[in-house]
């Protein structure tokens, strides 16, 4: 008999609570930019990830497949991008509405760093990130999401373990 499946949506809605309350205290405390603390939130999903979809499999009694881990992983990376993307757009427009300013300076004093580049290709780099902010920022949280969310649901997958499907189990 199989049991109760985990609630994906409950465990998604803890996640994504985690990752925004992670994002509120970078940007209150001005970490956003910092190496270290940009690729914190991708480590603390594909550990979540993993973890949730470690423990579905231990709560099935029966008929845990590579398959059935993996898409339990990816509707929990689903529910969590669409949540994020929805944090974002209030993120940049309530409570950081600095935040584009942020991060059109911090493009305009990447590329004066690197060299090589003229006035005039900075300040067309820095027109196109302004122009094309928005659409950036929504594309590279849900890609970001969907990536780490992979990972964490190929390790959930790979290391729970497996039972085979009673096939004569009747519907």
């Amino acid at each position: 008999m199989k049991k109760k499946s985990a609630d994906y949506i409950g465990d998604a809605l803890v996640l994504s609570l985690v990752l925004i309350i992670l994002d509120l205290i970078g940007g209150f405390a001005h970490l956003r930019f910092e190496a270290w603390f940009k690729w914190l939130p991708g480590i603390i999903l594909i550990i979540a990830v993993t973890y949730y979809c470690f423990q579905y499999g231990k709560k099935q009694t029966q008929g845990v497949t590579f398959g059935n881990v993996f898409g339990y992983g990816m509707k929990l990376t689903s529910i969590v991008a669409i949540i994020t993307v929805i944090f974002t757009l209030i993120s940049i427009f309530l409570i950081f509405p600095e935040l584009k300013d942020q991060f059109i300076e911090k493009a305009r004093t990447d590329m004066e760093a690197k060299g090589g580049y003229s006035e005039e290709m900075i300040d067309k780099g820095v027109e196109m990130t302004r122009k094309f902010f928005l659409p950036f920022a929504v594309i590279g949280a849900i890609v970001g999401t969907y990536i780490f969310g992979v990972i964490g649901s190929l390790l959930g997958a790979a290391f729970t373990k497996k039972t085979d499907p009673d096939v004569f189990q009747e519907k």
